[in-house]
């Protein structure tokens, strides 16, 4: 999986009918800065409103994923935050000029391929990955449905599905490497059984759909002049079927198991909802887009919580600033200088490793024979860390001190001994104004937090 996030190099554009709405729109995929993640906008509506792609503002799951904010509603998003997902492309403004994203072949391949064809565009800044820290658990005992996220420095989903059909059988389908997603999942279509389109229709939904972009799954024996209304209800001049039982019009599937990896591509798009990366392994027994999305629900309020949070330390990989490049930005030497490396570093947030070890000035005289890390001095790591982010926020660091003038709801939740890697994350809170900047920070070691602080920080020219 990317480290970096990714963004496309230019605008690009298709055009469709969408698959419940039937309204015909222009989907425009365009380039946009770091952390600014999938946001939709309905450029045919006054004043041009955003929705966010957020679990938070979806307000319907009928036979699809729509979501609604700053009164525009987005019908269908699944397909497309799949295709983005899967290129593991992380900032991109998608605009519409009506209320559905095409349909296009009901899979995500069209999409694919115009991401492609825009070219994929490396960002200075970190992907900032959720790894799920525990089992989460969904079960709706009604529809038999069951989905479970599961710790895992990866991103791998399997599925199965069961419909009790005689064309059907169970079928499962996996994805161990989200490289694979355009060769494996992504042109994956959409489907339907023959006997749930009258009631699509009577619900006012699938008024897009037609055989060009949905498999028609007949499990039933059709009736003298049922092909023929159904030819009408589908704006086709003719519809067949060669069995009593298959698909409609014959057509091909592309795998055996076209209808698993479907649902798999939806489970996809649904998890983006959760608006940040996942690093997690999904199991879902007869997922749908309920079910996709309260799954995503769970996960968000993990993240609201802040568990699973914690920035991961690997030592095999190279550091953004050592030891030394640390020194050439900060004025603080021995026996101040109290970071060892930075490891992630992008616009909002700064990971710094602090290595503790007997040898501290500081345990000649603070708890001889019991050896604890000062808190203050915990302090001092965490704001070095910090000033590291703000003096990469100026163009000329080289002209600026940062002084720490502000602490607020700081704690002390464990203790710090010789031995111990503290791991701090600051993260700015506010934007930069006249210098003055607010940051919150965490230290951890192990992945348990140690300590935790509000900062301001004021950024004065050197004279």
């Amino acid at each position: 999986m990317n480290e970096k996030q990714q963004t496309i190099s230019k605008s690009v554009s298709v055009t469709g009918v969408g698959l419940h709405t039937g309204v015909v729109a222009t989907m425009t995929f365009v380039p946009a800065p770091a952390n600014h993640g999938y946001k939709f906008q309905r450029i045919d509506l006054p004043d041009q409103p955003i929705v966010d792609a957020d679990v938070d503002n979806v307000v319907d799951l009928s036979r699809g994923t729509t979501i609604e904010q700053n009164g525009a509603r987005i019908h269908t998003v699944e397909h497309t935050l799949a295709a983005l997902v899967g290129l593991q492309i992380d900032n991109v403004l998608i605009q519409l000029d009506g209320p559905e994203p095409p349909i296009m072949d009901g899979s995500s391949i069209k999409f694919v391929d115009a991401l492609l064809d825009a070219g994929i565009e490396e960002q200075n800044a970190y992907r900032n990955y959720f790894e799920v820290p525990e089992y989460v658990h969904y079960m709706n005992k009604e529809t038999d449905t069951e989905l479970v996220a599961l710790p895992l420095s990866d991103y791998r989903l399997t599925v199965m599905v069961d419909y009790n059909s005689t064309v059907i059988s169970s079928q499962h389908a996996s994805l161990n490497d989200i490289t694979l997603f355009k060769d494996d999942i992504a042109e994956c279509r959409t489907f339907v059984f023959l006997h749930e389109l009258e009631a699509l229709y009577r619900q006012n939904l699938i008024k897009g759909g037609d055989l060009t972009n949905a498999i028609v799954i007949v499990d039933r024996e059709v009736r003298d002049g049922e092909l023929d209304h159904l030819s009408q209800l589908l704006s086709k001049p003719k519809v067949s079927v060669n069995k009593s039982k298959g698909i409609l019009n014959n057509v091909d599937l592309h795998y055996p198991n076209e209808m698993a990896r479907h649902k798999l591509l939806d489970l996809i798009g649904d998890l983006a909802l959760v608006g940040r990366p996942i690093k997690a392994q999904i199991l879902a027994a007869r997922p749908g887009h309920a079910a996709n999305v309260a799954l995503a629900k769970k996960i968000k309020k993990l993240i609201k919580s802040g568990k699973g949070d914690i920035p991961q330390y690997d030592p095999h990989k190279a550091p953004v600033f050592d030891i030394n490049q640390i020194g050439q930005l900060l004025a603080h030497r021995y026996p101040f200088q109290m970071i060892d490396k930075i490891i992630a570093l992008d616009e909002n947030s700064v990971v710094g490793v602090k290595n503790v070890t007997i040898n501290e000035q500081f345990f000649l005289g603070h708890f001889p024979g019991n050896p604890v890390m000062p808190g203050v001095l915990q302090l001092e790591a965490m704001a070095q860390t910090g000033g590291i982010l703000v003096l990469t926020s100026v163009p000329d660091p080289d002209n600026y001190w940062p002084y720490l003038i502000g602490i607020d709801a700081c704690r002390f939740r464990r203790n710090v001994f010789p031995g111990d890697t503290v791991i701090f994350k600051c993260e700015f809170t506010s934007p930069m104004k006249r210098g003055i900047v607010k940051m919150s920070g965490r230290g951890y070691v192990a992945g348990q937090l140690v300590c935790e602080a509000d900062m301001i920080a004021s950024l004065v020219k050197k004279k």
